[in-house]
């Protein structure tokens, strides 16, 4: 019997090429899309699981209000850890992560640096470091490797760049002048690690970190906690844990209010707020949208997953109503096939087997072309995703049993309207005809999925004209600065007591327009402290306190960015006073509340009560993305020692033109003071476009996505149209002879889909809408949703749709209708 049922649909899709092609191509596309989806989707869920005690390791974050401005935070104070272990018996042990920044790797051979490179992969940890994260040690001893000071774990990887096949244990390498002892090599980070590093080093190397071992407001060190074993619940372990910090937090970080100027039951009372809580490690990747990530790398938004799984669901459906679509418009001629074969002794389960089994075969064809689209596109698609994905992934157990079950599914689901709608006529009324009342309520079956297929499409195109409209906006938006010919040297530090004369060689070059120093850039980190400010008896609003952000800047800062300047003047070597002056953004100056803030002085407790005086007011100008709003920012001048950090840069406006030439220039006067160093840069519109990296590669695969939809949708009407084409072709051939003319033919065929497509879009447009509307609030600034996205996706939808229908329109229009009549 099967082999019959088998033979029956080869012959059947022999016979029907066309209407075979459009479901096995229309098949194979969707499932190709839904096996690419689900191995991005898969990778993104692996993070961080492949850890042995993945469940009982916790980040520890951090939820302030600290002089009006909220934060959340993937980074701690640095005593934070030691206090939880030492005080709550649930947590078995803890350990802190720190980055120093991008260091100058030398490797001495031969009495002579041979080799030398800037590594930016660089962090530094507690010796238990490997108590929590078990990564695979392939030399070196993982409990001891991080004991002691200026020791170094690096990655097979770096072993290999720099040691070739040599055993790299017991080695000696450099970081910033600072020799290490290789004490372990790792084998490479897998890409599913939130923490990605190629040097490991001993967190004892930075003084820095021990000198701030008492303050609890000081957030450069990340915290991770190791529960102890239990049988309940650590999620439950966690929440509980989490009701005993606030006690924890007031009793030990008293002192550190204290000198920053304020007792921190004032700070509680004035709407402070200073919370720490506990997240699953395996949440961290995808469930830290609003966190600043603090070490974490490669951070991804679940929100995504759910978008393009659900994209993957609808590609599949709209496959799968194809099939349906164009079983059933063919049911006038399958039905006489039922009834014969009903008469002559068939049992409707068999009938049903049959076209279930014709639906199967289309499914497994297509599962085999969907398995090579796969193999073809998988590349491309991981370079446009950002994503190392492997075609060896597809050939694990769980894979190909969720390859054979979707098959399985889409073939029943493809099947199963038409094998149970054509088997439930009853064959007098097929044989007299019958079947012709039952076609209407099929018809409105068909136009129901045709006005699916549509909706989706129609959503897909509107939220892509939206998604692309935000992402120009934040490329276009003013920054409040000029991004444009700015050259960015990312490792002045190394230069150390000559960054200053470096400073004026590179102004001599006729190719520089100007140059400056500072101790961050936008884009990059930079440092945040707590402010008392002078109280004003003009303005009653007044804040006492503010939090602010700041970089330490010299003279030149402001003109080379062409930062602009509502008020007042930027620092001036005419005034030595500058060294206690202050420049605020407008953000600052509205939040504290200043009506005439030039003159006014605010103090910094962190420093023995160091006074400064507001000499300007900035535009706000984009320190980070734009999906964060303008925050109080102030910039110092660099003689103000207000703060120290272990980074340096020089920003260098250069004239348009020969921008290769410009940049062997630079590194022609770099080397001259520092030939040992390498000469890194970065242009400052790069750095703004790779803060947008994540959302311009989530674009461009929804737009391909959006793509493969439309054409499965023009697949499914196309075969509609062949076969009601067919199915009119009489009637087109009587109207020719009463005198119709073309177009009227053409008209006559186009109406009835362009109908269910202007429905589709009525549909679709209040449900894009609101899709939209909840993804643009991940925007601090955003674009007002354009009402011409939805009038340009209405008319592209048309478009579409009469360009699929009128081929068939316009071939049936111009036959000759002789032939159409002479059986009649």
């Amino acid at each position: 019997m099967f082999r019959n049922h088998i033979k029956i649909a080869l012959r059947n899709l022999q016979r029907n090429k066309i209407y075979s092609f459009i479901n096995i191509v229309g098949l194979a596309i969707g499932m190709a899309t839904c096996l690419l989806i689900m191995l991005f989707v898969k990778d993104e869920l692996s993070y961080d699981r492949f850890f042995k005690n993945k469940d009982r390791i916790f980040q520890v974050n951090i939820s302030g209000n600290f002089g009006g401005n909220e934060f959340s935070a993937g980074a701690t104070p640095p005593p934070a850890g030691k206090t939880m272990a030492s005080e709550f018996p649930e947590i078995e042990t803890f350990t802190r992560i720190y980055k120093p920044g991008d260091v100058t790797v030398k490797y001495l051979k031969n009495g002579k640096t041979d080799l030398f490179f800037t590594e930016s992969r660089v962090m530094a940890a507690d010796s238990n470091f490997f108590k929590i994260f078990d990564y695979k040690m392939l030399e070196g001893n993982a409990q001891k490797c991080l004991q002691s000071p200026n020791s170094i774990v690096i990655t097979e990887k770096m072993s290999l760049k720099y040691f070739g096949k040599t055993s790299a244990l017991g080695q000696i390498i450099t970081l910033d002048n600072t020799p290490m002892k290789i004490t372990g090599v790792l084998e490479n980070i897998p890409a599913q690690s939130s923490l990605q590093f190629d040097f490991l080093t001993s967190i004892k190397t930075y003084p820095i970190v021990a000198h701030f071992d008492w303050s609890w407001v000081w957030l450069q060190t990340s915290t991770y906690l190791l529960l102890k074993e239990s049988p309940n619940d650590y999620r439950t372990i966690a929440g509980k844990l989490e009701k005993k910090f606030p006690v924890m937090v007031k009793n030990h970080a008293a002192d550190a209010f204290r000198r920053i100027g304020q007792s921190f039951d004032d700070f509680m009372k004035k709407g402070g707020k200073w919370d720490f809580s506990l997240q699953p490690l395996s949440e961290v990747h995808l469930y830290s949208a609003g966190i600043q990530s603090g070490m974490i790398s490669n951070q991804g938004d679940i929100k995504y997953v759910y978008i393009f799984s659900c994209i993957a669901l609808f590609i599949v459906i709209l496959a799968c109503v194809n099939f349906m679509n164009l079983s059933t418009a063919r049911s006038l001629k399958r039905a006489r096939e039922v009834g014969v074969r009903k008469v002559l002794g068939s049992f409707k389960s068999g009938l049903i087997q049959q076209f279930l089994t014709e639906s199967m075969l289309y499914s497994i064809l297509a599962s085999g072309i969907a398995l090579v689209l796969v193999s073809l596109t998988l590349p491309v698609f991981g370079e446009i995703s950002g994503k190392t994905l492997h075609l060896e992934t597809l050939l694990s157990g769980k894979i190909i049993l969720f390859i054979i079950s979707v098959t399985f599914i889409i073939g029943l689901l493809s099947g199963s309207y038409p094998a149970f709608y054509l088997t439930s006529f009853k064959p007098v009324n097929v044989l007299k005809g019958g079947i012709l009342k039952n076609s209407i309520s099929s018809s409105m079956i068909r136009n129901g999925l045709v006005v699916f297929q549509f909706s989706v499409a129609t959503i897909l195109i509107i939220s892509t004209i939206i998604i692309y409209q935000q992402l120009r906006f934040t490329q276009t938006k003013d920054l409040g600065l000029d991004k444009e010919n700015v050259a960015v040297l990312t490792n002045a530090q190394k230069l150390g007591k000559n960054q200053e004369a470096f400073r004026q060689e590179l102004l001599r070059l006729p190719e520089v327009l100007n140059a400056s120093t500072s101790t961050s850039i936008p884009t990059r980190n930079y440092f945040a402290d707590f402010y008392n400010l002078e109280e004003s008896p003009k303005d009653k609003q007044t804040q006492k306190d503010i939090t602010l952000s700041s970089y330490t800047v010299d003279y030149d800062f402001v003109p080379t960015l062409k930062i602009k300047l509502l008020q007042g003047r930027n620092f001036s070597k005419d005034f030595p006073s500058d060294s206690a002056a202050v420049i605020l953004n407008e953000t600052a100056a509205k939040q504290i509340g200043w009506k005439e803030p030039i003159g006014k002085y605010m103090t910094y407790p962190g420093n023995a009560d160091q006074k400064f005086k507001v000499i300007g007011i900035a535009k706000d100008f984009d320190i980070e993305s734009v999906r964060t709003s303008a925050f109080p920012f102030a910039i110092f001048h660099q003689s103000s020692h207000t703060y120290q950090t272990e980074t340096s840069y020089i920003t260098i406006r250069l004239k348009v033109g020969n921008l290769e030439n410009s940049l062997q220039k630079l590194k022609s006067k770099w080397q001259d003071f520092s030939d040992d160093v390498p000469f890194d840069y970065t242009f400052l519109d790069n750095a703004f476009e790779s803060l947008y990296r994540s959302e311009q590669q989530m674009q461009t695969i929804f737009s391909i996505f959006t793509g493969l939809a439309i054409f499965i949708s023009c697949l499914g009407l196309f075969g509609l149209a062949t076969y009601t084409t067919e199915q009119r072709n009489k009637e087109i051939g009587i109207r020719k002879v009463l005198g119709s003319s073309a177009n009227q033919i053409v008209a006559l065929l186009s109406k009835d889909f362009l109908k269910l497509v202007s429905i589709s879009i009525v549909i679709a447009s209040p449900v894009a809408w609101f899709v939209m509307h909840k993804w643009l609030q991940d925007f601090a600034y955003q674009i007002p949703i354009p009402w011409w996205a939805f009038v340009s996706a209405g008319v592209l939808s048309v478009s579409i749709a009469l360009l699929t229908v009128s081929y068939q329109a316009v071939k049936a229009a111009l036959a000759n209708p002789v032939k159409s009549l002479r059986t009649e």
